[in-house]
């Protein structure tokens, strides 16, 4: 189960004009707001990475100003876990379970996912925050990520499984992020 202490998010290369050819990028924006937030208000660890933002761009303006006090790392590997920045943090996070989202499903996110699964990571993939330019390479990126035992959820699902209640005294505050 996902909680909050042993719980972090990873937000994977949602960036420049590419941000924005995603199928149904919109609704992905929209989400992936709504998990950054949710994820915010409960303290999770969340790193954002960046794939060679020189030729790709900055992080995309509709999610920057909600990461802004969290690292950045700038990698050029599509595979997160090739850059040893990246797997100190990961180490200095000091959680167990991983949520990924971002793009592409079928290139970074994927291969992202692979690489935190070798290091012994366990690792959920928020569908309805991930895209591709075409649906059906994120639909294969899901696919094959099932088939290796990373696990499906969606923004809402694992938000409400990391508030645990209705007791919890961030809970009226998280409603408005969820609704």
């Amino acid at each position: 189960m996902l909680g909050k202490k042993n719980t972090g998010l990873i937000v994977v290369d949602i960036q420049g004009k590419l941000a924005h050819l995603v199928n149904d990028s919109e609704l992905m924006f929209h989400n992936v707001s709504k998990l950054i937030r949710g994820c915010t208000l409960l303290d999770l660890p969340i790193l954002v990475l960046e794939q060679n933002p020189e030729k790709l761009g900055e992080t995309a303006a509709e999610i920057q100003p909600l990461l802004a006090n969290y690292p950045c790392i700038q990698k050029y590997d599509f595979d997160s876990c090739a850059d040893p920045h990246f797997i100190e943090q990961v180490t200095n996070a000091a959680v167990k379970n991983w949520l990924i989202c971002g793009i592409e499903a079928h290139v970074c996110v994927y291969q992202t996912a692979m690489g935190l699964k070798q290091m012994g990571k366990s690792v959920e993939l928020v569908v309805d925050c991930i895209g591709s330019r075409q649906d059906k390479n994120k639909q294969l990126a899901v696919t094959k990520l099932q088939t290796k035992a990373v696990g499906i959820t969606s923004a809402e699902m694992c938000l409400f499984e990391l508030i645990g209640n209705c007791y919890d005294p961030k809970f009226k505050r998280f409603l408005d992020i969820v609704r």
